[in-house]
């Protein structure tokens, strides 16, 4: 029988992503996702109970995935995050054995709007400008940004496989 290993979160940013680049040039972008449940107690009291999840966004062939998520989010964004679950283990400097566990994040769905449609503001007054991102093979460069038009291209290229 099949496995899966299957992780979705939707949650806010506890703070700005962070990409570095590896020694091949590929960037990756870690994010902190944080997820609330809330619940009244049998006293009837609110409880809450947050849950902070550690993401690793990579580029890949296809796409630009941790280039977008590094130029377009900020904390406190929400986001729909799906991927798999990874668990890993190193020494320290101390010789000590430690312990991470990561989502490594396929699909990521920006959810926070902007009021009136507007780009962020990148805090400098200026807004943040469309990133341009590789196109799957055979396609256009499209925008990472702006009307659903800049996307139809794109989208349609690379839903040709599916069968519905």
């Amino acid at each position: 029988m099949a496995s899966v290993n299957k992780v979705i979160l939707v949650g806010n940013l506890g703070r700005d992503p962070e990409t570095r680049y590896t020694t091949g040039g590929d960037a990756v972008t870690n994010i902190r996702v944080a997820t609330t449940d809330t619940w009244k107690d049998k006293n009837g009291e609110k409880q809450e109970k947050t849950e902070w999840h550690k993401c690793i966004v990579w580029n890949t062939k296809t796409t630009q995935l941790a280039d977008i998520v590094e130029r377009y989010l900020k904390k406190g964004d929400k986001v729909y995050v799906e991927g798999r679950i990874e668990y890993r283990q190193w020494q320290d400097k101390e010789n000590q054995t430690r312990y991470v566990t990561e989502i490594n994040v396929r699909e990521l769905l920006m959810l926070s709007g902007r009021p009136g449609g507007a780009p962020a503001d990148d805090g400098e007054g200026a807004a943040r400008k469309p990133a341009r991102s590789a196109a799957p093979a055979g396609g256009a460069a499209g925008s990472a940004g702006g009307d659903f038009e800049d996307f139809k291209g794109t989208l349609e290229e690379a839903d040709d496989d599916l069968p519905f």
